[in-house]
Parts: C-alpha cells; structure tokens; sequence
C-alpha cells in the first residue's frame, strides 16, 4: 500500500482524494493494521460515521471511508445501483494499491460489501455486514414507518431515533444523543449532505422495484460455499432489515457469525461504538 500518514482521530483526518475512471473518490484514512473499507448507508457521506466506533475500529485497522461517486465529497455520476457502489469500494481499494481487504458495510453499504465479496473474492479477507440484508428474497419487510422518515429533507433528532436506534427505550435514545453530538463534533472539511432531489432521483434511478437486493441466485450460491468469513451485527428493533431474515441462513452460510445488540435499531455500531468495533476486531482475529 502507498505510504499515507495516518492521524488516529476521526475527527480531523483529512479528506484525501483518489482518481479512478475519471473521476476523484473522496475518502479518508486512519489508522494502522488491516486495511477496512467502510460502505455507506443511504444517504450517508463520510461524516454519518461515529468518530468514537472509527476511532476504535482504528486500533486495529487501517480504515477507509470514502464518498461514493458524485455524493459528498466525490464526483463522477451518483448512482445507488448496489454494483455501482461496490465499483466505486473496488475501484478505491485499487487506487491505494490494496491487495486485500476487510470490506465492510452498513444498510445498502452492507448490500454493496456482498457484491464486492462475491464479485472479487480475492480481495475480501472478511466480510463485515451492519444494519443489511441477505440476498434473495426476505419473508420480514421493512417496517413502513422507515421510508416516510427516510425521506424527510433534514433529520431531526426524533428523526434518528426512529431511524438508527430503538425511540421506545431510554438507554438507546441516550446513545442517539451522545453519538448525535460526536457526528457533529468535527467541525471543518466536512462533506456536504446529499441533497434530497438528488438522493430521491438516483433512489428511483436506481432500485429495483423487484426486491431490494434483487438476486438470481449468484450471490446466495456464493454465500452457500465461500469460505470468506461473515460477520452480521444487528439490532434486535431494527425497522428497516429486519434480523429474523438473516436468523433462516443459520446453517445455510458456512461461516456466517450473526450478533444481535439489545435495545438497538438500525445503527448499532452508532448505539454500541467501542463494543461493535471490538467485536469485529475479535472476528477478524479469530474467524
């Protein structure tokens, strides 16, 4: 990998700027050890991510967010179509001269470290899965609660309880506010917020009415076999993927490890920060 220094504090790691394909990933870099990619939720950019699981994640890794094509800080053409953004993790882990990695994803990121996983298994070492959804078809929908909010042009802090964590339970609307105020604790160079035409444009571009990771078999066929160790961190009051459709895989993906945080929503990396990175750094010793 190229010599890039490395600041430990995900508050002030500077934005660094990758060109691929015509065009400039904006991502940032912190950290020693193996190298992590971080893939973002809808509507997420760089800063979305809790410095205090960053900074834990940093003990151990040498880790990668990054904006992805046209969003945030990048350019290029927006796009949630799930191979698009798996493109643009691949596309980075090549212009850092990457050989192998830790790919790891929340929400739709999480969709997107799949494909990356499947597509280029030569590079996964682990696959890290937040807050997603298996491939194929899902038996517990999406709560519909979750789109309305989802949609909404500014998140108020009602918004991101209903969102990321569990709004019925004290303990989790006080991780909201804490993680809330680290998020908004870096206060320079930070990547813009997607603006909602354009999230709600690319949204309709790019989904597949059909499913929300549309599959003809490939990656569960890949799953069924791999190798490449899994990891699925889940709250048990999330409303947008719900567990229990990872819960029927148990048995079906070989080396899939499923964890399931209490009182947690959509964002239990944000509810949990230090617990959910030591447990990847554990999975990623020992798996």
């Amino acid at each position: 990998m190229n010599h890039i220094a490395r600041p430990l504090d995900a508050r002030t790691t500077p934005t660094q700027f990758a060109e691929s394909r015509g065009r400039k990933i904006a991502y940032r870099i912190l950290g020693q050890g193996p190298a992590m990619i971080l893939c973002l939720r809808f509507r997420g950019v760089m800063d979305d991510w809790d410095p205090a699981f960053l900074d834990t994640l940093a003990r151990h890794f040498t880790v990668i967010t990054f904006d992805y094509s046209g969003l945030g800080q990048s350019t290029g053409t927006a796009s949630y179509r799930r191979k698009a953004m798996a493109e643009d993790a691949k596309d980075l882990a090549d212009a850092l001269g990457l050989e192998r990695v830790v790919i790891a994803g929340w929400s739709i990121g999480g969709i997107a470290a799949q494909i990356f996983t499947a597509t280029y298994p030569q590079l996964a070492s682990h696959a890290v899965l937040i807050g997603t959804v298996p491939p194929g078809e899902q038996k517990h929908q999406i709560d519909p609660i979750f789109l309305p909010t989802a949609l909404k042009p500014v998140y108020d802090l009602t918004d991101e309880y209903i969102l990321f964590f569990d709004p019925a339970s004290e303990k989790s609307r006080a991780a909201a506010d804490a993680s809330h105020e680290r998020i908004q604790s870096r206060n320079a160079d930070r990547s813009p917020p997607i603006p909602k035409d354009t999230f709600v444009r690319i949204l309709k571009e790019s989904s597949d009415p059909r499913a929300v990771f549309p599959d003809d078999g490939r990656y569960q066929a890949f799953f069924e076999k791999t190798d490449i160790p899994v990891l699925v961190i889940s709250g048990d009051r999330e409303i947008v993927f719900p567990v229990e459709n990872w819960h029927a895989l148990n048995g079906k993906w070989p080396t899939l490890h499923l964890v399931n945080l209490p009182q947690a929503g959509h964002g239990p990396q944000h509810q949990y920060p230090e617990f959910s990175a030591e447990i990847i750094a554990s999975f990623v010793r020992n798996a």
